[in-house]
């Protein structure tokens, strides 16, 4: 089992906090540089990075090239309930057996189809995610809890078959290019802008931006008549097309065999029949990031297994839980989806305005009243944000540490969404110096409440899927959770929140699934007195 080998997060407390030196931000350097693959890592950190890479590693399709007619077919494929009319309690577990097949209908011989999975009963608005495993011959087990009781169906779907997941894991390594950043520099009424990225092929002279303090890598190449310098802002510079051989985009087809639903050979429901005795024992568990289901949605609100989860449906109560805090979110759009529910629910949360550009920001909101200040930051390149000015442009390991912390101070992250088109050791690395700098604000203030939101699905089309597809969010989001495991933090599910909810996957959850966020965010901020 790798789980077990994986390095705890805790264990990093100790680990010294090595400033690396490095040449001053507007050097000028001439040989190509690409950041991840010039990481010096410690002994542990070598360690631990080779049990997250051995932990996230995908089945591989036997070895030559899979014509399409050989690959995964969702129509031709199907799942079956094992004993579906054997009875059924609340907690006790439901195992589907999935059957891949080919366009020809036959059985598939090896596995790595990436699946998703969730067990619903709509008119209860309840819904829970399902724990897929790959018996890696064409056969796949899905692993249910049944959580509530009444009619309970399974639904299965094909995000991608292996063949697709080939292509996908060949782009992440061999084209971290295919979505391109640039840069602005002014210096008067003259500007320019270049490109920039994590890496740059050689050849041209290049501006080394790479942060001096947490070694964070980041180039533009450098402006024609203006110093490195005189940089003014970032932005995302677009989207490389034609990517794929012919052959390859027929794995990527909308109706075809990107989340396309795999239908049941026979029943595709049970009855579940509640327990004899409620059993509150099961709220005892520690929090753990790595165990599912972490929760389920009843009444289209999530119930976490780990935690009693407050809803705060009146805004007063927000207002009372929040009162005297300062509230930093830190992250991309899907957190920002945070600072904009709270500012509009929240009436006396006014947005002071700070000028920032629309959806980029920063962000702030106060309650002059209740004396509540809510931030939210964008986290530092690579970010597909329109325009962000270089002065804006920081890392939250940087900001962290500018932070005193205590019990009236409340930190949110999420971070991973921006990395998706690169290899994972780029994602490990801006969360070993976000790790790091969690631990020192702890260490100076464990009475600070810090929570982290995961990664959530999100709608995918044969275009998005190269650049953020569920599956790459699947494999970045795995990482994270081992890494902060064992660590006192807390979780926000919204991974599981959005494949359990009945509404169609989006990149922005749909605000009833922000609420659900908020809700669970504000339950660690303000635990119930039991």
């Amino acid at each position: 089992n790798l789980d077990d080998d994986t390095v705890s997060g805790s264990s990093w407390i100790t680990e010294n906090n090595v400033q690396h030196t490095l040449s001053q931000t507007t050097k000028t350097t001439r040989k190509p540089y690409c950041g991840y693959t010039q990481q010096t890592l410690s002994k542990r950190e070598q360690a631990e990075q080779e049990s997250l890479l051995a932990a996230i590693e995908w089945p591989k399709p036997p070895d030559g090239k899979i014509a399409f007619e050989q690959s995964t077919d969702p129509t031709h494929s199907d799942f079956v309930i094992v004993k579906p009319s054997r009875f059924f309690k609340v907690g006790d577990q439901l195992e589907v057996l999935v059957r891949m097949k080919d366009f020809q209908g036959k059985p598939k011989q090896y596995g790595g189809d990436y699946l998703q999975a969730r067990i619903h009963s709509p008119e209860l608005k309840a819904g829970a995610a399902g724990r897929v495993v790959d018996c890696q011959n064409g056969l796949y087990k899905v692993f249910f809890t049944l959580l509530w009781p009444g009619e309970v169906k399974v639904s299965v779907s094909l995000v991608h078959p292996s063949e697709a997941i080939q292509v996908l894991l060949r782009l992440r390594e061999e084209r971290p290019d295919r979505v391109y950043f640039k840069s602005s520099f002014k210096s008067g009424r003259y500007s320019e802008t270049t490109e920039c990225n994590v890496c740059l092929p050689g050849g041209l002279p290049v501006c080394n931006f790479t942060d001096l303090y947490t070694g964070e890598p980041w180039f533009c190449y450098k402006p024609r008549k203006l110093s490195c310098a005189s940089r003014i802002s970032h932005a995302k510079g677009g989207y490389l097309k034609g990517l794929l051989t012919q052959e390859e985009s027929l794995f990527f087809q909308s109706d075809v065999n990107i989340k396309r639903p795999i239908l049941s050979s026979g029943p595709d429901s049970v009855i579940v029949k509640p327990k004899a005795f409620t059993d509150s024992s099961s709220m005892d568990r520690a929090e753990d990031p790595t165990v599912s289901p972490s929760g389920y949605y009843y009444e289209d609100q999530w119930r976490s297994r780990t935690h009693w989860i407050h809803n705060f449906n009146k805004s007063d109560d927000i207002t009372e839980c929040l009162q005297g805090k300062v509230i930093h979110l830190f992250g991309d759009s899907t957190i920002r989806q945070w600072f904009e529910y709270l500012t509009a629910f929240v009436p006396d949360l006014v947005e002071f305005d700070l000028g920032s550009p629309k959806n980029v920001g920063p962000f702030m909101s106060v309650d002059l009243k209740h004396n509540i200040l809510l931030k939210f930051r964008c986290h530092g390149p690579p970010i597909r944000f329109s325009t962000v000015f270089s002065s804006e442009l920081r890392y939250i390991a940087n900001e962290l540490n500018s932070i005193v912390g205590g019990r009236n101070t409340v930190i949110a992250i999420t971070i991973w969404s921006h990395f998706s088109t690169f290899p994972v050791q780029v994602y490990m690395r801006r969360l070993r110096n976000i790790r790091r700098a969690v631990l020192q604000l702890l260490d100076r203030s464990p009475r600070t409440a810090v929570v982290i939101r995961t990664a959530n699905v999100q709608e995918l089309g044969p275009e998005v899927s190269l650049f953020n597809s569920d599956w790459y969010s699947f494999q970045l989001d795995s990482v994270m959770r081992r890494m902060f495991s064992g660590i006192p933090v807390h979780f926000v599910d919204a991974w599981e929140m959005s494949v359990a909810h009945y509404l169609p996957h989006n990149l922005h959850p749909n605000e009833i699934i922000v609420k659900n966020q908020i809700d669970a965010f504000l339950s660690y901020v303000c635990p119930l007195q039991t």
